[in-house]
């Protein structure tokens, strides 16, 4: 039973949905009288987090076009395939944990082609670090299989020459492969516009009035993709995702993380809430 409600958990980014949610194309607006952020609200938000915190060390090679990506020594160019499993291992755990699982993943079994013939059990060993080993080893497995049978080989560069919509219509085949997982890889694997909705950018969106207090992940992901500008996404995105792992204030948990004592005492973001009701929380959790 237990092992049935982990499952559950992993798979809220994976449930299937409608073509209007998650299809091909990003149309509709879910919230279309909803008129935040607008592009002013984008650019304070983003200028007030960046002078905040700096721009996250761990996104800045994904900043510039794909062939001029630069990576620390001795690091290896991270293919289309690597961005997707390394998003898939990062469902329903830490950062830290995810990045050692895909270390580990990697370190005993080189290419993927030695994790396509290893057997489930000694892959889920290898990830084991990164949570839900069962049902991410299976996810990954069918990854490789599927591509193996479509392609010919376990490779995904051939995304870089498609269109998002096509992108996604070809991720969102993958079992166990959601909005948030293609998002990832589309803004980070393929430098292209898009803005994925983790649980810390969700979790501010609304604290902030970005989208209404009853909104959905997908929901949140399809207005905050219609309003906020292209070349605003990429740098709003990490700086968001960084300022909810590290601000007490706009994450409903706060977990084991040190959060730093001059972010939690200087929170930007409260001179955004446009909620009274959530604004008095944050000004009581002070």
């Amino acid at each position: 039973m237990q092992k049935s409600s982990k499952r559950k958990q992993l798979e809220l980014d994976h449930k299937p949905q409608s073509e209007s949610e998650s299809g091909t194309k990003l149309t509709k607006d879910p919230y279309p009288t909803h008129t935040r952020p607008t592009r002013e609200e984008c650019i304070a938000v983003r200028d007030d987090l960046l002078a905040l915190h700096g721009f996250p060390k761990e996104f800045a090679k994904y900043r510039r076009d794909e062939n001029q990506i630069q990576f620390d020594d001795g690091d290896a160019k991270e293919t289309v395939l690597d961005g997707l499993v390394k998003t898939v291992l990062s469902q329903n755990t830490t950062e830290v944990n995810s990045l050692r699982a895909f270390d580990s993943l990697k370190s005993a079994f080189p290419t993927w082609e030695d994790v396509l013939a290893a057997e489930s059990k000694c892959l889920e060993n290898a990830i084991r670090c990164g949570g839900l080993a069962p049902t991410k080893a299976s996810c990954i497995k069918n990854i490789l299989n599927c591509l193996l049978e479509k392609k010919g080989k376990l490779c995904l560069e051939y995304l870089r020459d498609l269109s998002v919509d096509e992108i996604k219509a070809e991720l969102s085949q993958f079992k166990g492969i959601g909005p948030k997982t293609v998002a990832c890889v589309l803004m980070f694997n393929l430098q292209l516009d898009d803005f994925p909705v983790d649980t810390h950018v969700f979790e501010i969106a609304k604290a902030i009035g970005w989208v209404p207090a009853l909104a959905d992940r997908n929901k949140t992901y399809l207005h905050l993709n219609q309003r906020i500008p292209n070349e605003l996404k990429f740098d709003l995105n990490c700086l968001l995702y960084t300022h909810g792992k590290l601000c007490r204030k706009c994450t409903k948990k706060v977990g084991k993380q040190q959060r730093k004592e001059s972010h939690e005492k200087s929170c930007p973001l409260l001179n955004y809430c446009k909620n009274s009701l959530y604004e008095i929380k944050l000004i009581n959790s002070i």
